[in-house]
């Protein structure tokens, strides 16, 4: 049997603040409302002047800004000001079990670990333990490296799934910790829901989890000896920062003449992750919609219909659109403004295929070609949430486009056989259902 350590995976040493207020101190991952300022601003709200995670992340909404580095260095500031003025409780060497209840009426279940980054891989056709879902862009790496880069702390915001039917890891370890008084508990700010959490820390507790870990892997084991253990539900480009920061560290851990025993222990080698099982009947996976800013909205739709050989209705409202489009595996929706009146538009297709996977390059191609063709500059953004695709499709010179929703049934064998999905494939639920930050551990 392996060991947690073989397995990529380490008991973190997890920090909680003290008297905990939830609803003041957690907060949504920072990839999310990226064109909703008015959502961080009404957390600033929330937050006030008590300690919250708000102020230990950059919102990616900001990440443009002129005045990034200053932001940048206030959260540094922050960090070093909240470990060394009695913020947090003491560490505690242990996992920890989740239940978080959302306002869909779902609870998803998980465990909060740290996984070794020399087990992942980010790269196409990886044989790595842990595997991206979805392609990397590589440009969004560095601005990322920047704020990881000498952080003191590290949030946690990374969901990563494991291919468990049977329920043994993340189902079975909640059963044996929920006798006992959680770590923390509370409802969440802005529509968040409610959280509880509680230690996995005895050695029972452990040996359990590590016995189905085990099982897990000895499963999703190929001919070729490779074990595909968990798969990048969320938080892709997060952990692929965290990889990139850590490789860099290394070298010059090497060059400064550290041992292996130090390299092996350093903290950066590690990331703070939360496992879901991918079956857990409360995890939905949701489309990751698109927007797409100053093109030719009509030009956009006709190339797209004919490269995808479907054909066109015009809808009366955007019900009936968002109705249509989630009753479908192939259907597409776009929703813009024209002569000053409000577009619907269904977009049918016949296509067999995993739908983003034939959307993603045909809009890539068009986007390519429409400055040339029109002076257009042709900007694309990613959005969880179809009300938020619905309201900035109401925008002058933007065009809201609606995916299909994805199957999550063999999911591990797509990502296996075919590589990662195209960029910002999936959701694991709605916007306001995806991780908040909450727990933290030591970084640099």
């Amino acid at each position: 049997m392996k060991t947690l350590q073989e397995l990529g995976l380490q008991i973190p040493q997890i920090l909680l603040p003290k008297n905990i207020d939830l609803k003041t101190w957690s907060v949504i991952a920072c990839d999310q409302y990226t064109q909703d300022k008015d959502y961080w601003k009404k957390a600033q709200e929330n937050a006030g002047d008590k300690p919250s995670t708000l102020n230990l992340i950059l919102p990616e909404v900001y990440l443009n800004d002129s005045d990034k580095p200053e932001r940048i260095q206030k959260i540094r500031n922050t960090m070093h000001d909240y470990l060394q003025n009695g913020v947090f409780d003491s560490e505690k060497n242990c996992f920890v079990y989740l239940e978080r209840k959302t306002t869909y009426g779902r609870t998803r279940k998980g465990l909060v670990a740290q996984i070794d980054l020399d087990t992942y891989e980010w790269k196409p056709f990886s044989t790595a333990n842990i595997r991206a879902t979805e392609a990397t862009i590589v440009d969004r790496i560095p601005p990322r490296m920047e704020i990881r880069k000498g952080a003191p702390l590290e949030l946690p915001h990374i969901m990563l799934l494991v291919n468990d039917k049977n329920h043994i890891l993340v189902e079975e370890t909640g059963k044996t910790v929920k006798t006992k008084a959680p770590l923390y508990q509370g409802d969440l700010m802005n529509n968040g829901g409610s959280i509880t959490g509680w230690a996995v820390e005895t050695e029972d507790e452990i040996k359990n989890f590590t016995n189905a870990l085990n099982q897990i892997a000895l499963e999703n084991t190929a001919a070729d000896g490779s074990t595909f253990l968990f798969a990048v539900g969320d938080g892709n480009h997060s952990l692929a920062t965290a990889k990139a920061v850590w490789e860099e560290h290394k070298k010059e851990l090497l060059q400064n003449g550290a041992s292996q025993e130090e390299i092996a222990q350093n903290p950066v080698r590690f990331a703070l992750i939360e496992i879901v099982n991918i079956y857990d009947e409360g995890l939905t996976f949701e489309p990751i919609h698109r927007v797409i800013f100053n093109i030719n909205n009509d030009e956009l739709i006709s190339f797209l219909c004919k490269k995808l050989n479907g054909t066109l209705q015009e809808l009366s409202s955007k019900d009936e659109l968002e109705a249509a489009v989630k009753n479908s595996t192939n259907y597409f929706g776009f929703t813009y403004k024209k002569d000053g009146s409000q577009k619907y538009t269904l977009l049918k297709t016949q296509l067999s295929d995993l739908a983003v996977a034939c959307l993603q390059p045909e809009i890539d191609e068009f986007l390519k070609s429409a400055p040339a063709q029109n002076n257009c500059t042709g900007e694309i953004d990613y959005i969880h949430g179809s009300d938020e695709v619905l309201k900035l499709g109401e925008k002058e010179n933007s065009c809201g486009i609606l995916l299909p929703p994805i199957v999550k049934d063999s999911f591990f064998e797509t990502i296996n056989g075919r590589g990662p999905l195209p960029r910002k494939s999936f959701s694991m639920g709605e916007a306001d259902e995806k991780r908040f930050y909450l727990e933290c551990r030591k970084l640099f």
